[in-house]
């Protein structure tokens, strides 16, 4: 099976779909495909080996994207903000969405599928009122209308702005997925867990988190953890810091506190303060 990987945004995910009988599709040519929201226009962005594709349950490439497709597509997408408009006036007249904040409008390539994306807390609070506000959308757009309510973190990724190293957010620039991000990323390498620290517009923990997960967890692989006591040249001590990238921890020594080579200190396992360095 001939399978291609399509982008419908900017800074959006890949998906795969079947192009048997486009065989000679090439890379930044654009397709129409069918989708959960009907029918759309993409960019051809690889072309997917056999043994990395996902072949079970795959749509088919429809047809290629012709010059007037892609103008319909911009037609549409300049009357996006007008019905973002519309939606937020008619959401305020309805009191399940108070809170809720109407984030961006989406027409598919010809007009024919209206989604609107918005934010809300708490979740399904809105539920009673989502009859009511579709069907004061159909009465303004001439398209099926789709209300879909997405997370914080994807709502930071259509707001876009700058993050906390004065960058363009990582989400809004070149992320095209999230992934999973913990608490043990931050503590691995030794980020302060002050929330303002570690949480970005959305909330949620920082992404840029996990890029050298992988690198700082191999490197601390066999050190010492903090407030484990250890013999070091200068005597005992216990880990009040580590350094995996330099390959080296800092102990506290009575009330000093020292850096030392990984391989110059011994784990005390027998020390009487041991019960209390691991609680």
């Amino acid at each position: 099976m001939s399978v291609v990987a399509v982008r419908f945004n900017e800074v959006g995910r890949l998906y795969h779909f079947n192009s048997a009988g486009f065989h000679d599709l090439q890379v930044g040519e654009f397709v129409i495909v069918e989708t959960v929201r009907g029918r759309m226009l993409g960019e051809v962005m690889a072309r997917v080996p056999p043994e990395k594709a996902t072949t079970e349950g795959l749509k088919p490439i429809l047809r290629r994207a012709t010059a007037r497709d892609l103008l319909m597509q911009q037609t549409w997408q300049a009357k996006e903000d007008e019905a973002l408009a519309v939606c937020r006036e008619k959401a305020r007249e309805i009191e399940e969405f108070a809170n809720a904040k109407f984030l961006k409008a989406t027409y598919n390539f010809d007009g024919s599928a209206l989604t609107f994306l918005y934010t809300i807390e708490p979740p399904g609070e809105e539920q009673a009122g989502l009859k009511k506000l579709r069907k004061a959308l159909h009465k303004s757009f001439r398209a099926a209308i789709k209300l879909r309510q997405i997370g914080p973190r994807d709502a930071a990724k259509l707001l876009g702005g700058f993050g906390a190293c004065s960058a363009d957010r990582c989400c809004s620039s070149f992320l095209a997925d999230f992934f999973p991000v913990s608490i043990r990323m931050a503590k691995i390498q030794s980020v302060s867990l002050n929330p303002s620290e570690i949480t970005g517009m959305c909330g949620r923990l920082r992404c840029c988190l996990a890029y050298e997960n992988d690198l700082y967890t191999e490197c601390a692989r066999g050190m010492p953890k903090p407030k484990k006591w250890v013999q070091t040249p200068q005597g005992e001590g216990r880990v009040v810091d580590r350094n995996p990238l330099k390959g080296t921890v800092t102990v506290q020594i009575g009330e000093h506190r020292q850096e030392f080579p990984v391989d110059e200190i011994q784990p005390l396992t027998d020390h009487p303060d041991r019960d209390t360095a691991e609680s």
